[in-house]
């Protein structure tokens, strides 16, 4: 599946977010960094803004009612000055960004948040914008298989949750 097409780095940033744990401002730069944002350097309080904005991601992933879940969208956008422009620099195919270049990073990351999880919402519909079905886990996902059937964040708990089945039916007979 053709990642770019659900949101591409925006909705992989936004899912980041939400499953992180460390935010003091060397675990965001790193995850940042690793979600190709330039100019990564965050301090203490810019790395708290992330963690609440990381707070108003989550309900995006996981939700059944698609309307719920165009209007928890439309309320990020509405928060980020995200203007959508296409650019091509450094060599690069044609892409969107959703922030202006010269925006500190927690906008930049507001706004590529928000942007991302709009394109996967619009293209792929949100039930792309998954949350692992294993009882007691809470990571998100984006859901870029080709079925769109996703149903667990990692083999793992796929496997708990299939082989815990397994024991409970062997149990029943």
């Amino acid at each position: 599946m053709h990642f770019n097409a659900y949101g591409g780095n925006g909705a992989a940033l936004a899912a980041a977010l939400v499953n992180a744990t460390d935010f003091s401002p060397a675990a965001v730069r790193a995850l940042l960094s690793e979600h190709r944002l330039l100019r990564t350097g965050v301090n203490a309080e810019q790395a708290e803004e992330l963690r609440d904005w990381a707070g108003r991601l989550a309900p995006v992933f996981g939700e059944r009612d698609q309307d719920l879940q165009i209007k928890l969208i439309n309320e990020l956008l509405d928060v980020s000055s995200s203007k959508p422009y296409v650019s091509a620099h450094d060599g690069r195919e044609p892409h969107l960004h959703f922030f202006s270049v010269e925006a500190d990073i927690v906008s930049r990351a507001k706004d590529t948040t928000a942007g991302g999880l709009a394109v996967a919402m619009s293209f792929a519909g949100g039930n792309r914008l998954g949350r692992c079905d294993r009882e007691g886990c809470a990571t998100v996902y984006v859901d870029t298989s080709r079925n769109g059937r996703r149903r667990f964040c990692s083999l793992a708990c796929a496997n708990r949750v299939n082989v815990a089945a397994h024991r409970s039916r062997r149990l029943a007979s």
